[in-house]
């Protein structure tokens, strides 16, 4: 078989160093909102207190204003970490754990994530173990900063 380079294949070639920063990026880019509705309301969230009252009361995770705010924190500053690179391992590690706990909440639910089932969840888990076993990459401040794990 011949290996023949077109000029789409070539640039494409060019461009696939950003293929796993682009990962890395979105997950912490699309993870931060959900934290920000977890901590601060927006995005039609329901703040600290009324995601507190949600998983202490329905959830029965108690008690809930304390795992509402870890679970915020995690979205949200873990998210942003994702984006920067900047402790990428352990923030994934941490972010890898806590979806590991969302995933066993939806459960009950099936599969599909319009069900409010695992497929949501499962698959932020498969990233986050991703980034945990490739690190923060060339396009990281881990990198720049010289931070191995």
């Amino acid at each position: 078989m011949l290996n023949r380079s077109t000029p789409a294949t070539g640039t494409l070639d060019k461009l696939s160093m950003l293929a796993y920063p682009l990962i890395r990026v979105t997950t912490g880019l699309l993870l931060m909102p959900h934290g920000a509705q977890k901590l601060f309301g927006w995005f039609g969230g329901y703040g600290l207190s009324g995601t507190g009252a949600y998983f202490g009361d329905t959830l029965g995770m108690q008690p809930g204003i304390l795992f509402a705010l870890i679970a915020g924190l995690i979205e949200f500053f873990g998210g942003f970490a994702l984006v920067l690179g900047l402790l990428t391992r352990p923030v994934a590690a941490v972010v890898a754990v806590f979806l590991a706990v969302a995933l066993s909440v939806h459960v009950p639910n099936g599969f599909f994530w319009t069900d409010g089932g695992i497929e949501y969840p499962l698959m932020w888990l498969l990233l986050a173990v991703a980034i945990v076993l490739r690190g923060g990459g060339e396009y990281s401040l881990d990198r720049r900063l010289g931070l191995r794990f």
